[in-house]
């Protein structure tokens, strides 16, 4: 008795699972007291038994309380891994959205950039088909008086000098009868050298004093004569349309 007694205040200071070794010890023990002492009595048999009886039943409790820690310990480990595999999920969940909208933004950028780009060759064909539409056309003449006379007009009205087709016909027509390369040797201009010449009969002197620029500096060239002419009368006589004779 004074050896359990021991025990149960040894194991009162150990641990856990020293106790549970200890418990097993203590039962062994009790065993073989209990078979040592069948030679006596019945009674103390049976007094030793219900001994061993208790320490077997204390052991027991132990051991209870050790399953139970152990079952505790693996359930937390169970609802740890629970929660960790929850929680890489949830990551990996994140990651799969994220990159989903960065695709679809991506997509969306590109089809901005496709239709922004076609807007613009769209706006940049129809600027080109407005500029096409009010090109203008280059004006031709014919070759010849007509011709010549509207070609002169038209320069003139550019430039601001007064001057109508019938004004400057008639005048062609009484200086040289429309003809581009008359000279005048008999007049007082040819006499002093400086003979009057083309449609409307100008002298070097005036052709270079009155030319128009962006016509021929020839003075037999027909529209350089013309708007010439034309620029001296408006200078002398306010129009070719006011001359009615030699100017």
């Amino acid at each position: 008795m004074l050896k359990n007694t021991n025990i149960r205040r040894l194991s009162r200071s150990l641990t856990r699972h020293q106790k549970v070794a200890m418990a097993g010890v203590a039962t062994l023990g009790a065993a073989a007291l209990a078979f040592s002492a069948v030679p006596s009595n019945a009674e103390t048999t049976t007094n030793e038994a219900t001994v061993s009886t208790a320490k077997v039943e204390y052991g027991s409790d132990q051991i209870k309380d050790v399953k139970a820690s152990v079952t505790d310990q693996l359930a937390g480990a169970s609802l740890k891994a629970e929660a960790i595999k929850a929680k890489a999920e949830a990551k990996a969940k994140k990651k799969a959205a994220a990159e989903a909208a960065a695709k679809k933004a991506a997509a969306a950028a590109a089809a901005k950039k496709k239709a922004e780009a076609a807007r613009k060759a769209k706006e940049a064909a129809s600027r080109s088909a407005q500029r096409a539409a009010i090109k203008p056309v280059a004006k031709t003449y014919a070759n010849n008086l007509d011709g010549w006379i509207k070609n002169a007009l038209d320069i003139m009205q550019s430039k601001g000098i007064p001057g109508s087709y019938n004004g400057l016909y008639r005048n062609i027509m009484r200086e040289s009868s429309g003809n581009p390369n008359a000279i005048n040797d008999w007049d007082i201009n040819a006499i002093n050298g400086i003979p009057s010449k083309g449609l409307l009969q100008v002298i070097p002197p005036t052709f270079s004093a009155y030319h128009v620029a962006g016509t021929s500096w020839n003075i037999y060239d027909p529209v350089a004569n013309i708007t010439a002419a034309a620029n001296y009368a408006a200078d002398k006589y306010g129009s070719i349309d006011n001359v009615n004779s030699a100017y």
